[in-house]
């Protein structure tokens, strides 16, 4: 028998989860506009079962809550019922304030918009009897970790959930300094792509340190490269967009 998930809500995180779930699970998606829920279905090329707010009934559903913190309370009455398992991606939104929606257990998780290629990174803390199923449905888009702590979840949202915004800025900035430098902007997109790629391959057996060291030869251009990035004070910049961005975590409590 197929798996069956619903998303309450239907924005870009919902959509991104949908894409990689739904070739392993059922999709039903409860919104408050049809037409919304219905490009929804076109953006995922998969029929889907659309439920306006004023029919939902999550009873005995396993619900992925996608909706934006502010929206919480106005979104709950709606939803009849009670749910087998609740999955909250709400950026700061503590366990505490999910129980407005009645739930056998609860979920906090934190993936990032690379779950719709498969390769999120999702962290996530709650219940601990549903750890193994929680880990389980998230490890089909990409990489898990269960946290000890909501503590420990607004940092990993700040790093991995908030992340491929920085690298995205990082790879723009990389592009158009080799476009600055002379290079063609299609060929300047083909080599930062492929740099990424294998960037990402390597660094999941090398330490950063010790990567950076394999390609820093003594006076050669890697070296001219990162004492600019030093002196631009890139690591310092992105140390900051880490604290920046738990302190905004924290305070949508």
């Amino acid at each position: 028998m197929t798996k069956s998930i619903t998303f309450v809500g239907n924005g870009k995180m919902a959509l991104a989860l949908a894409k990689g779930l739904c070739e392993t699970h059922a999709i039903e998606v409860i919104g408050r506009s049809m037409a919304a829920m219905e490009r929804f279905e076109q953006s995922l090329k998969v029929p889907l079962k659309k439920t306006l707010y004023a029919d939902a009934d999550i009873t005995n559903k396993t619900v992925i809550l996608c909706v934006k913190p502010s929206n919480l309370e106005e979104v709950a009455p709606y939803l009849q019922g009670s749910a087998q398992t609740l999955y909250s991606v709400l950026a700061g939104t503590p366990l505490a304030a999910l129980t407005i929606i009645p739930a056998r257990a609860y979920c906090r998780a934190m993936p990032n918009l690379a779950a719709e290629a498969g390769a999120s990174m999702t962290s996530l803390v709650g219940d601990s009897d549903i750890s193994l199923q929680a880990i389980a449905l998230f490890g089909t888009i990409g990489t898990t970790l269960w946290l000890s702590s909501e503590k420990e979840l607004d940092i990993a949202t700040a790093l991995a959930g908030s992340g491929p915004a920085y690298l995205a800025l990082i790879a723009e900035a990389l592009t158009d300094g080799a476009v600055r430098e002379g290079l063609k902007r299609d060929d300047a997109m083909i080599l930062m792509r492929g740099l990424f790629d294998g960037f990402g391959k390597l660094i999941q057996t090398l330490h950063p340190a010790l990567l950076k060291d394999n390609v820093m030869s003594p006076g050669g251009t890697t070296a001219a490269g990162y004492g600019a990035m030093e002196k631009g004070k890139v690591r310092d910049g992105c140390m900051e967009a880490i604290r920046a961005a738990h302190e905004r975590a924290k305070g949508m409590k």
